[in-house]
């Protein structure tokens, strides 16, 4: 993750996380396991979609491996990079195929030639930088042409200020101060168009919410937990969290 930015936002407690990324229920980062859940089913049926079955696979600010570790086991070449190597390590114990490659890199500065990988995500990341488009741009210039640009993030409105910083704030244990900061949120006409201005076209865009119609959700407030089977769902709305996939021309 990126670490030093100007509008305060905190990336240093990701290097603090360790067996937490995959073991605590008191944390936000419990939030993120269960919105991977979701997303990850979601990356997987793009991939089975593409045409190119052989595919090269990056994800950009891969952190603790949720990501990375799903998609290598179903049998895709993938790298994962990231700036906190206290991820990274994490993102190894984990991986169960010891197939992943994992390199601890800047976003803004991807270490691949040009036209390398038929896939890059972005998918806890583009919230977290001070300079998305720069992101953006790289992601375009490693993918091949056809090749697909994955990325989630959240939408910059009061509904989405609500919901990600200030009741995770008030009602999950342990939430790191800054771990959001609302300004770097990005509307998806933003987004749209850093993406077109880097030969990336948006071909679809869902929302990613999580399900306030389950009890787990409103057990957090009473208990400050995540429970296990808390979940997230796909919406038509992009208010708040989306995923968009666009392709490289």
């Amino acid at each position: 993750m990126e670490t030093k930015a100007a509008s305060g936002i905190n990336n240093a407690f990701y290097d603090n996380l360790g067996e937490m990324w995959y073991g605590s229920d008191d944390h936000p980062i419990a939030l993120l396991r269960a919105e991977n859940k979701a997303r990850n089913k979601w990356v997987l049926k793009q991939l089975e979609e593409y045409p190119k079955k052989d595919l090269n696979f990056l994800d950009v600010g891969c952190g603790g491996g949720f990501l990375t570790n799903a998609v290598s086991e179903k049998g895709y070449k993938v790298t994962g990079i990231d700036l906190s190597k206290k991820s990274l390590e994490v993102a190894k114990k984990y991986d169960q195929s010891k197939r992943v490659e994992y390199v601890e890199a800047s976003a803004y500065e991807l270490p691949f030639e040009s036209e390398s990988f038929d896939v890059v995500s972005a998918m806890d990341i583009l919230e977290h930088v001070e300079e998305p488009e720069t992101l953006i741009r790289e992601a375009s210039r490693i993918l091949k042409p056809g090749g697909l640009f994955l990325f989630h993030t959240f939408n910059r409105n009061p509904l989405s200020y609500l919901l990600i910083i200030k009741a995770v704030e008030w009602f999950v244990k342990n939430t790191p101060k800054n771990m959001h900061v609302y300004p770097l949120f990005i509307k998806p006409k933003e987004l749209k168009a850093m993406c077109l201005s880097s030969s990336l076209d948006v071909i679809s865009l869902e929302g990613l919410v999580p399900n306030l119609n389950s009890k787990a959700f409103w057990k957090i407030a009473i208990t400050g937990k995540v429970a296990q089977n808390f979940n997230f769902v796909f919406v038509k709305n992009t208010w708040t969290g989306y995923v968009g996939k666009a392709i490289k021309r």
